[in-house]
């Protein structure tokens, strides 16, 4: 097969993989989780010990600023008896850290002629709450967690990645990419749910790479919460999904994809084309990372990488436990 050919193969592909995401954030994409630290606690999502569910809106901008304040490292939440109910004492002395709960309930007032046949107006009334970081208490024990066994590897992705030559440090609760040391950030394989979800991860972050200056220099100057970030957020979100399609870890986009991208696609509201362009920009950033794969002596293309039976439409039996 051609290079030529082998390009426009992949377009194909990038093109249902694309339109795959966009009818399930269509469809209700649901909310999304990161895939590793099964218990949700990383600190960029600041979940309640009791309930399971991540704090929203203002919420988890307040946990953020008391998690910096107090470097916790840890994202988990809950008030002086959630604690107490999980078996663990909130240490004397520390500070809580105040968040709101909104509750709409009918009035019973009546309604007027201007309101709607709903029986009644309905008002909206807030519930302040105290709450306390896993670091502020003391018998606290993490349910376990399934760790991922090294043996889920898979060694043609190990293979792609490392040939991008882009630095990776792997350890901690985040994953991110930092510019000015041109260096992705990853929490170890062993956290993640399964091997796809890593390898998803992973290639997003060094699909944040791919934009440095001094690759295809995109802009990634945007703040956290702007369009410009949204947008890039979206463009990687999509490149991890068509590369995963490309090394048949994954056919078809996984629903952490669609879910991914609906938390950001409304910061895009005003620009209904904003998800092609950001399709296209990851078409872009597939390319350069197809274009960083060795061409093997017998002149095959770079996607002859992925095992022949993949190649074949037979994959591999540690590939189809990943599929």
């Amino acid at each position: 097969m051609s290079s030529r050919m082998q390009s426009g193969a992949r377009a194909d592909v990038y093109t249902r993989v694309t339109a795959e995401i966009i009818a399930a954030i269509e469809q209700g994409a649901g909310e999304w989780r990161a895939p590793w630290f099964h218990n949700g606690t990383s600190v960029a999502r600041p979940t309640n010990v009791a309930s399971g569910k991540r704090y929203r809106g203002i919420n988890t901008v307040a946990l953020w600023l008391a998690t910096m304040a107090g470097g916790y490292t840890d994202g988990l939440w809950g008030t002086y008896r959630q604690w107490q109910d999980a078996g663990a004492q909130v240490r004397k002395g520390e500070r809580s850290t105040i968040v709101v709960l909104w509750k709409q309930i009918p009035s019973a007032e009546p309604a007027g002629d201007d309101d709607n046949d709903d029986g009644g107006r309905r008002r909206m009334f807030a519930w302040a709450f105290s709450v306390f970081n896993v670091a502020q208490v003391d018998g606290y024990e993490q349910p376990p967690t399934d760790v991922l066994p090294e043996s889920e590897r898979l060694a043609h992705a190990e293979a792609f990645i490392a040939n991008l030559a882009i630095k990776t440090v792997f350890g901690g609760s985040e994953a991110c990419y930092l510019p000015s040391t041109d260096t992705v950030f990853m929490p170890d394989f062993a956290s993640f749910r399964d091997a796809a979800s890593f390898y998803g991860v992973w290639l997003h972050e060094n699909g944040h790479a791919s934009g440095s200056k001094h690759r295809l220099d995109r802009d990634l100057s945007g703040r956290f919460g702007s369009a410009s970030y949204a947008a890039e957020e979206c463009c990687v979100e999509i490149l991890s999904g068509l590369v995963l399609a490309d090394l048949g870890i994954a056919h078809h986009p996984r629903p952490d994809h669609a879910a991914y991208l609906a938390s950001w696609i409304g910061v895009l509201k005003d620009d209904p084309r904003a998800i092609f362009t950001a399709a296209s920009k990851a078409q872009q950033a597939a390319d350069w990372m197809h274009a960083q794969q060795p061409l093997p002596a017998d002149g095959r293309p770079a996607s002859s990488a992925i095992p022949d039976e993949m190649n074949a439409g037979q994959p591999t039996p540690a590939l189809a436990a990943a599929l």
